[in-house]
C-alpha cells in the first residue's frame, strides 16, 4: 500500500464517517486511520496484507488483510476473535473466505488473551490495542464501530456490503452492535455468548443470522454459562418466533473451539459461512 493510497483511505473514512448514520455515540470523535504494518512474527507464511488501525491517541489495532483475486469491489467480512485474544487460525480463516470473493479483514480487536481457549490456537501478539472489553460494554461497541469504519475505506472494499464474524466474546460483540441497531448486511456467530438480555432485544433484529454451535459447549474449552447449548437454543427459538431471519447449525459433540479443532467441521463451516455471505452480500 503505497503512502497515497493510505493518504486517501484517511479522507474517504473521514467522508464516510460524516455521511454514515452510524456516526453517533458508539462513533469515534477523531476517524481511524489506516497505515501499513511489518507482518508479526512467524506469519510470513499467511499470505495476507498486515496494516495497522489507529484511533488516534487511543489504541492500534493490528489486523491482516486477505484479499481476493480480479479488481473488485468486494464484499467485506470483518473476523472478530474470541476470549483467546487473536490468532493465525483467524487469519487462515479470513484467507479461506477470500477465496469466495470477499474481501476478509481478521482484526485483532483486544490485546493479549488466555483462559482455557487458548491452547486452541497460534496467538499473534498486539501490544498497542484495546484492553478486552466485555462484548457488551459501550467500548466493545466503539471498537467494532471503528475497525468496521476503517475496513470500508479499505481499497477494493464494496462498503455497501459489510458483514460480521465473531467467535466466542467476538460474537457476542458482533451481535450486541446489530442488537443496537447498527448497519451490517449480514452476522456469522460462531459459539457465541447468548444472554437473557439479547433474548430480550430479539425484536429489534433486522439483521441475518448465521449460529454455528457445539452442542457440548462448555467452559472446560473456553465456553462459559453463557455459551451453553440451550442458551443458543433459547435465541435461535426467539428469533423465529419473532419471524426474523435466522439459520442455525448445532454440532453434536462438538465443544467451544472445535472450529480451530475438527478440521471436517472447520470445513463445514468455512462451507456454510461461503453460502450464507454469498446470499446476503451479493446483489
Amino acid at each position: 500500500m503505497t503512502s497515497r493510497a493510505v493518504a486517501n483511505l484517511t479522507i474517504v473514512a473521514a467522508l464516510l464517517l460524516l455521511a454514515s448514520p452510524a456516526h453517533n455515540a458508539f462513533t469515534q470523535t477523531v476517524s481511524p486511520v489506516i497505515s501499513t504494518a511489518t507482518a508479526p512474527p512467524g506469519t510470513d507464511m499467511l499470505a495476507v496484507e498486515w496494516v495497522k488501525i489507529a484511533r488516534p491517541g487511543v489504541d492500534v489495532m493490528l489486523a491482516a488483510v486477505a484479499r481476493p483475486q480480479g479488481v473488485g469491489p468486494f464484499p467485506v467480512i470483518l473476523l472478530l476473535h474470541g476470549s483467546h485474544g487473536f490468532a493465525q487460525e483467524y487469519v487462515r480463516l479470513a484467507r479461506d473466505l477470500s477465496d469466495s470473493g470477499f474481501l476478509a479483514v481478521a482484526a485483532c480487536w483486544f490485546q493479549g488473551g488466555g483462559g482455557a481457549g487458548s491452547r486452541f490456537v497460534t496467538s499473534i501478539p498486539c501490544s498497542d490495542g484495546p484492553s478486552r472489553p466485555d462484548a457488551t460494554s459501550p467500548e466493545a461497541m466503539r471498537i467494532v464501530e471503528a475497525l468496521l469504519q476503517a475496513v470500508r475505506t479499505l481499497p477494493g472494499a464494496r462498503h455497501d456490503r459489510v458483514a460480521l464474524f465473531g467467535h466466542s466474546r467476538g460474537g457476542g460483540a458482533s451481535l450486541n452492535y446489530v442488537l443496537q441497531g447498527r448497519t451490517a448486511r449480514a452476522v456469522v456467530l460462531n459459539s457465541s455468548g447468548y444472554p437473557k438480555q439479547f433474548v430480550d432485544m430479539s425484536s429489534r433484529l433486522n439483521t441475518p443470522i448465521l449460529m454455528l454451535h457445539g452442542v457440548a459447549d462448555s467452559p472446560a474449552d473456553g465456553g462459559s454459562s453463557l455459551s451453553n447449548i440451550q442458551m443458543a437454543r433459547d435465541f435461535e427459538s426467539a428469533l423465529r418466533g419473532a419471524g426474523k431471519p435466522v439459520e442455525a447449525v448445532y454440532y453434536d459433540g462438538s465443544g467451544h473451539n472445535a472450529i480451530f479443532t475438527d478440521p471436517a467441521q472447520y470445513r463445514d463451516e468455512v462451507q456454510r459461512m461461503r453460502t450464507f455471505l454469498q446470499r446476503h452480500l451479493r446483489d
